[in-house]
């Protein structure tokens, strides 16, 4: 579905034409008339894209069968880059354990990072320049102290701000702040305690959000919950500034726009909800009539 936001009104609405384990295009015409192609697969369900800030041609999926794949729109062609695995605790280091992934953002000061969230505690970075071929080698690692130890803890949601901080929001737990100098290495099973001892804390958020049951997204406009609201934190000290009701039960994802001030989120049932400060609105209206 895309939306105007100015005029609060449905643009275009298709069928993609596939299910939740595909990755498809959707092509819009001149004259309106649309078309859909299969880019790829994955063995289990897909829950994010991440497009390479700066390319219109390049973008990442991640599936629950462990898999990442990046995809070339100028050939409609897709690579399988890895599977990812769970780490061992042993001298191999990463086991032959398939780790579901839930989450995958890019890093936008530089694309050629990006992180990957799944079923463990552990918020993974990769550099694609330095990917061996078909194998799974993270550059960093990030987890918040008390969870290192886990194994109930898993990633719902990520995302990177403008300055390269990491966000990670956890089921059954809170949503942390990463800066650069918070990692474990590449290997944190096989870090020191001294070293784990000497890393600072994340900023935490928390007063009231809690994912529970299903996967859910986190961004730089305000994450979602199970109880139904939107959070709005303050970035640097963690204050709750806005509680919005977005559902009687459950909100899933909250997307923000990328150049204005506004954003969208989706609920557990078919509805999807436009946000924008109401200023925002009668300047938008406004300048769609000056435009005419």
């Amino acid at each position: 579905m895309l939306w105007n936001v100015a005029s609060k009104a449905l643009v275009l609405s298709y069928d993609s034409g596939g299910h939740a384990r595909n990755v498809r295009l959707g092509q819009v015409a001149d004259n309106g008339n649309l078309q859909t192609i299969e880019l790829g697969k994955h063995n289990g369900r897909v829950h994010k894209l991440a497009v390479q800030p700066g390319s219109p041609h390049m973008f990442y999926s991640c599936g629950e069968d462990g898999f990442v794949q990046r995809f070339d729109l100028r050939s409609n062609s897709s690579t399988k880059l890895f599977c990812c695995s769970t780490f061992t605790g042993t001298d191999n280091l990463f086991s032959s354990n398939i780790l579901s992934l839930n989450s995958i953002v890019i890093d936008p000061r530089d694309p050629n990072y990006f992180s990957l969230g799944g079923c463990d505690q552990y918020a993974r970075v990769y550099d694609i320049r330095k990917l061996p071929s078909n194998k799974d080698a993270p550059v960093e690692t990030f987890c918040p102290k008390h969870l290192i130890k886990t194994r109930e803890m898993h990633i719902t949601g990520m995302s990177y701000s403008n300055t390269s901080e990491l966000l990670v929001s956890y089921n059954s737990e809170l949503i942390y702040l990463f800066q650069k100098n918070m990692g474990l290495g590449p290997y944190p099973v096989a870090t020191s305690q001294e070293h784990v001892d000497s890393l600072d804390e994340p900023q935490m958020y928390s007063s009231g959000h809690r994912n529970n049951f299903m996967v859910k997204g986190v961004s730089f406009f305000g994450p979602d919950s199970e109880c139904g609201h939107i959070f709005v934190w303050k970035k640097n000290d963690g204050r709750v500034i806005r509680i919005m009701e977005g559902n009687k039960c459950i909100v899933n994802q909250v997307e923000p726009h990328p150049n204005i001030l506004s954003f969208a989120s989706s609920e557990l049932e078919k509805d999807t909800t436009l946000w924008a400060p109401v200023s925002l609105i009668t300047f938008l209206h406004w300048f769609m009539s000056y435009c005419r």
